[in-house]
């Protein structure tokens, strides 16, 4: 490796998806900004997002019936007062996007709001079935044209700089790797956000690109940070079958069109399990479909478009007939085969309103954060909308003491090179991880089956920390694959963290379903699963 480079910041962004180009393009008002990505352009959950950004809009919508949806799916754990302000905040943040360039869908010269599940109101602003993209393309655009805001991709994140004050503890910034030329750069930084996505990678099956390592919540619980509530993991009810690694996903306004889903004995089976049917919350049309497969052993279940007119289909959702068509399956003249996979982590690292973390100087947004918004389920289409509200908090809470700080010259020692571990050795430990967590983490889980879960997991960081220890003495030079070492170090920390909260939840509550302790106690287990660093 080449020696370190060093840059010295305001303001440090970790990740470019919605909150980290939201959050940088806000904090540019007031200070220079450094954005540091591991991906490429069109490497994140958001530019994924198929369905939309939840928004009162409507003349017969309202704040109470938008925060009311979005409690009543977050199980009980859901904070009141943050879901109204994300909700109050929604026609504004809808609002910002556009005047940053993003071009929503309209109809008669309005914006075009659809359904999703779980919403008691058409509220879903979309651009045709591209939602994600359009908001990143844009987001890219006007970052990439902002003087202060200075752009560092393909450098993965290795660990948080921390360093000791009077007070304690504090975050100051970032070691990256460039992994085209292998330099660490060393960030120094006064406030750091991290906003580096998801980590449904970690599952067999999953929507997310395969970057989604945890890799935030990982270096946060690690430096100090406290984290809560991993394990409401969200899957996505229709992903395109077979599910590869990155399964195509199938949005779920469809369903809001009409689509419903069947069995094999062409059944419109929702009914049975929800009054609400198809427009019933994710994890109860997940859980339905996986009821399905097991009576009937069969492989998928089906989703049905075909009652929505082809001229509907082609005008508002063209990536789905695209994504279908390469699989030579036309729906609108054919049933579209689904299953579904890991989509969203509700839990992440424990914020306040304005995005400050438990570590002094670090911030954190969008996916790998717990904003309390989501409690045990997230309502559709609030994501986006958590990304763009909560990021504007965390800079407006930034803007208010980044002047009075510098800094630290005081740094963490240079994270050890692992690029020495054999490039076998890590996909076998990332694909044993993946079939662990699908098979014991999965939609419905037991607990008994989560405990052995615990005992197999700690056998594989066995294993991961004794060729993380020869690594380190035989480094090969291959920046790439120190990288890779150090985002499969991140998804076995973010799985023990994922087992842990699993396993002291002895009850079913939203995504986490326990089929040895099914009912809901309220008594005991009405609260966020914490987990405080050792």
């Amino acid at each position: 490796m080449t020696s370190a480079g060093r840059i010295d910041a305001k303001v440090l962004v970790i990740g470019t998806g919605i909150a980290g180009l939201t959050f940088a393009l806000r904090a540019a008002e007031f200070a220079d900004v450094v954005l540091v990505t591991k991906k490429s352009r069109v490497d994140s959950n958001t530019n994924y997002a198929q369905g939309g950004i939840a928004a009162v809009l409507g003349e017969s919508d309202s704040f109470a019936d938008h925060v009311a949806d979005t409690i009543r799916v977050g199980a009980g754990l859901c904070y009141q007062q943050r879901v109204a302000e994300l909700v109050a905040n929604g026609p504004g943040a809808v609002t910002d996007l556009i005047e940053w360039g993003v071009r929503f869908s309209k109809s008669d010269g309005r914006l075009a709001l659809g359904m999703e599940g779980g919403h008691s109101r058409p509220r879903i602003v979309h651009s045709q079935d591209l939602t994600g993209p359009a908001i990143e393309t844009a987001l890219l655009e006007a970052v990439g044209l902002h003087p202060r805001i200075a752009v560092y991709e393909h450098h993965m994140a290795l660990s948080l700089r921390v360093t000791q004050t009077d007070n304690g503890s504090r975050c100051a910034g970032v070691w990256a790797l460039d992994e085209e030329n292998g330099q660490l750069l060393e960030v120094r930084a006064t406030s750091t956000l991290l906003a580096t996505g998801g980590a449904a990678a970690l599952f067999q099956h999953t929507t997310n690109p395969a970057i989604a390592t945890g890799d935030g919540v990982a270096m946060a619980y690690q430096s100090g940070a406290i984290v809560a509530n991993m394990e409401f993991v969200q899957f996505h009810p229709t992903a395109l079958y077979p599910a590869e690694e990155r399964a195509f996903l199938i949005t779920e306004a469809l369903r809001g069109e009409g689509a419903v889903l069947r069995n094999a004995g062409g059944e419109a089976f929702m009914k049975r399990y929800d009054p609400r049917a198809d427009l019933a919350p994710r994890d109860v049309v997940a859980r339905a479909i996986h009821a399905e497969l097991i009576a009937t052993g069969e492989t998928n279940a089906w989703l049905d478009a075909t009652a929505i007119s082809a001229h509907r289909l082609e005008e508002t959702f063209p990536t789905v007939l695209g994504g279908c068509g390469r699989s030579g399956i036309d729906p609108r003249v054919e049933l579209i085969p689904v299953v579904p996979a890991a989509h969203y982590v509700c839990g992440g690292v424990w914020t306040e309103i304005d995005g400050r973390t438990t570590l002094p100087g670090l911030f954190a947004a969008g996916e790998c954060a717990c904003t309390g918004v989501h409690g045990a389920n997230r309502l559709a289409s609030n994501s986006l909308l958590e990304a763009v509200v909560f990021s504007e908090r965390a800079a407006g809470r930034i803007a208010s003491d980044v002047d009075e700080s510098k800094p630290d010259d005081a740094h963490t020692p240079a994270p050890s090179d692992l690029s020495g571990i054999e490039s076998e050795a890590v996909e076998e430990t990332r694909a044993a991880l993946k079939r662990l967590m699908w098979e014991r983490l999965g939609i419905v889980r037991a607990h008994s089956s989560i405990a052995a879960a615990a005992s197999q997991l700690a056998e594989l960081r066995k294993g991961w920390a004794e060729l993380v220890s020869g690594a380190a003495r035989e480094p090969d030079g291959d920046p790439t694959a120190w990288g890779r070492a150090v985002e499969t170090s991140n998804m076995l920390e973010v799985a023990a963290l994922i087992v842990r909260c699993a396993l002291w939840r002895r009850e079913s509550r939203g995504l986490h379903f326990d089929s040895e302790h099914p009912h809901r106690d309220n008594e005991v287990f009405l609260r966020d699963s914490i987990l405080s660093p050792p």
